[in-house]
């Protein structure tokens, strides 16, 4: 059999590492002087430790989550109120054991997308599936379903991973249709499965946001039932860039 062949066959069967560097494992097993044993060890934690790779790579490609900035440049010490010990709580993924919600309430700046990003990746790198929407995002692809079939199909697509993240709500209003979806999404995860959820507005002022709908207090009750609530406030983290930049600008 040749090496070409023998590599097929191996890539059929799934052991890709051993698919794509073959020559390397004969090369390495006769320089050793390797046993059969010792060959099939070394193939297995090496096969192990690329599926673990190959799954985060998955993971992190079905989430949407994007480009993230790291925690790393999060300023802890610009917001005037942060719980920080909340916060790496939240990255430290207590909450997904009891299922519970994390809501990030914070005006638009500081820093709320980006934590919610970075515990999304945290779950990834440990495992869990995620997937990152904007509210307006994911209502908009809910109420595009003509058929009740097709709406259940995508509301089992937001109620499938571990970890769902929706983003920006309270930037826009909604009408009562689009409340009735977003309650369906945080009922079918309700008690199971995780949710974060970023906002701007604080719950009493979700009014604003769904003025017409008879399930905003029920919608808001599940959110919060079992949940860390983290409030951030204090200046906007790009508008202080903004700043800064025109001060050197300036100064040149």
């Amino acid at each position: 059999m040749t090496s070409v062949t023998l590599g097929k066959q191996l890539a059929e069967l799934g052991l890709h590492f051993a698919a794509d560097n073959l020559d390397d494992l004969v090369a390495r097993a006769t320089k050793n002087r390797w046993g059969a044993t010792e060959l099939l060890g070394y193939l297995a934690v090496e096969e192990a430790k690329q599926r673990v790779a190959r799954g985060v790579e998955r993971r992190l490609a079905n989430s949407k989550l994007g480009r993230i900035s790291p925690m790393a440049n999060f300023d802890w010490a610009w917001p005037t109120r942060i719980d920080k010990p909340a916060v790496e709580a939240a990255l430290n993924l207590d909450f997904i054991e009891r299922a519970r919600n994390v809501v990030l309430i914070a005006p638009q700046g500081l820093g709320k997308t980006m934590i919610a990003q970075n515990i999304a990746h945290q779950a990834i790198l440990n495992g869990h599936t995620a997937l990152f929407t904007t509210a307006s995002a994911m209502l908009l692809d809910l109420g595009g379903q003509e058929t009740a079939r097709a709406l259940d199909r995508r509301l089992r697509r937001y109620s499938r991973p571990t970890v769902l993240v929706v983003d920006e709500v309270g930037y826009l209003s909604y009408d009562a249709r689009n409340a009735d979806l977003l309650f369906q999404v945080v009922s079918r995860r309700y008690e199971s499965k995780s949710l974060i959820l970023t906002t701007n507005l604080h719950f009493g002022e979700w009014a604003t946001v769904f003025p017409n709908a008879a399930c905003a207090t029920a919608l808001i009750d599940r959110v919060v039932h079992h949940a860390e609530v983290i409030a951030i406030e204090g200046k906007s983290f790009r508008r202080r860039e903004a700043e800064d930049s025109k001060a050197k600008r300036a100064k040149k």
